[in-house]
């Protein structure tokens, strides 16, 4: 899966000369947390709730909420915006971007081709590809298979056993532990009682058993 899979196409962009009160109303109005700054379409920055909120007077302060809101309104993003922006390109992988997100410790990452914004990836896109991966909300049974004989062909045997009662498998996916690996397997068409006992009765270990998407 790729990060043009999942990104925000097209996103909302700002230039250095918007006023942080400005971005505070789009970023309120379209429930938008950070927006990429760009000059003459190149990505030149990015402003987020959080780089606002670490640059503005606390309420501690002497200002009047009158002379605040007149501070934001007369102060660019240029001034507070992240410079040096950690980005991704669109045909990049999805864990690529994940691995980069954790690494840095931000919260998303601008798409770019060509230095020109095309694209944003947060965190709860990477969390709604990994829920789509595993096949939450597909209707259907999960079951999770534990295997500690692992060898080349395993895989190729378990979705076997799946075609041979005309299952339909969703999604999978493979958990790696020390002692042994998790098949999560997410099919339908059959009735997961029948599965789960053929899958004991060939010497796989179901250790659970899912029978409805979730709400």
């Amino acid at each position: 899966m790729y990060v043009k899979d999942r990104m925000t196409c097209d996103p909302y962009c700002i230039t250095k000369e918007t006023s942080i009160s400005k971005a505070l109303d789009i970023m309120s109005q379209n429930d938008f947390h950070r927006l990429p700054v760009v000059e003459d379409g190149k990505l030149v920055g990015l402003i987020t709730e959080g780089t606002i909120t670490a640059n503005t007077p606390s309420q501690a302060t002497s200002l009047s909420i009158y002379e605040l809101n007149y501070l934001l309104s007369k102060t660019n993003v240029s001034e507070i915006m992240i410079k040096d922006v950690q980005t991704v390109k669109p045909n990049a992988l999805l864990e690529e971007a994940a691995v980069k997100m954790r690494k840095n410790d931000v919260g998303c990452l601008p798409v770019v081709e060509n230095n020109e914004v095309i694209g944003i990836i947060t965190q709860n896109d990477i969390f709604d590809a990994f829920v789509d991966l595993l096949g939450y909300y597909t209707q259907g049974a999960r079951y999770v298979l534990e295997i500690k004989d692992d060898h080349p062909g395993i895989l190729s045997d378990i979705t076997k056993i799946f075609f041979n009662q005309n299952a339909n498998i969703t999604n999978l996916a493979v958990y790696s532990k020390p002692e042994h690996i998790d098949v999560v397997i997410r099919a339908n068409n059959v009735d997961h009682h029948v599965m789960g006992k053929i899958l004991n009765d060939a010497g796989y270990k179901v250790v659970s058993t899912i029978t409805s998407a979730k709400e």
